[in-house]
Parts: C-alpha cells; structure tokens; sequence
C-alpha cells in the first residue's frame, strides 16, 4: 500500500513538473526562461544547501522544546516568503502601487501572533505534563 502511494505521488509529481516546465517554455511573456531555471536552481540550493542545515542546527542547540522549534520553523518560513517584500518596501521606482502594504509591520505581526500561539500551545502543555523534578543527587562517600 505504500509503494502504491509512492508511485502515485511520484507520478502525481512529475506531472506537475512537467506541466510547469511546459508552461514555462510555451508562455510567450516569458523571454528568458532559462533565467528562470537558474533562479529556481538557486532557490532550491540555497534552501537545501544553507536554509535547512542552518535551520537544524538551531533547533538542535538552541531550542528545547517542540513549540519552541515548531515556532521557530514558522517564522523561518514567513521570514523567507516575506523579507523580499520587507526589504524593497520603498523601492517602488516612482509606482506606488508596486509594494503598496506595509510590509515590515505585518511581517513583524505574523511573527508576534504566532509567537503568543505557540507560547499559548507552550503553557497548555506545561499544564497538561509538568515538569518532572529530577532526583537529587547524593554525593558519594567514599
């Protein structure tokens, strides 16, 4: 059954890829798509190649728990989709209809939301499974 589902979904994928790829090469807006393949093989290498190791290691050292690291995987992920638009928020090049929003504000309220969502989801399970005291340790005669 779940070589089954990993055909299809291997099957499912692929269709897509190549429905995207066609797509790609018959638009006739798009004049370099060769661009286009560089830029998405950069996006890809830098994701797998930096974005995620760095993104392992944190979680690894620095967060303990799994809202922490499931808190921290969110706001990787709205920091990577929305720090493009934060960053060029005022290079609109004379069209104010470009980037019309604010953008670091409402970057800077999704991370505060989710934030209070996962320190939420923190104290219900603190509440739900408190800490275990450790034993004390005796110190050894001898």
């Amino acid at each position: 059954m779940t070589a089954r589902l990993r055909a299809a979904a291997l099957v499912a994928g692929l269709a897509m890829t190549g429905y995207g790829l066609f797509g790609l090469l018959d638009d006739p807006y798009i004049t370099a798509p060769v661009d286009i393949l560089v830029w998405a093989v950069g996006g890809l290498v830098l994701h797998d190649g930096l974005w995620v190791p760095l993104l392992c290691l944190v979680g690894a050292y620095a967060a303990r728990g799994p809202v922490l690291r499931g808190w921290l995987v969110v706001a990787a992920a709205v920091t990577a989709v929305g720090l493009p638009a934060v960053l060029r928020a005022d290079d609109d090049h004379g069209n104010p209809s470009v980037l019309p929003l604010p953008y670091l504000r409402n970057w800077l309220l999704v991370l505060a939301a989710t934030a209070v969502l996962a320190l939420l989801l923190g104290l219900v399970r603190r509440r739900r499974n408190p800490p275990v005291s450790r034993p004390e340790r005796r110190e050894d005669p001898s």
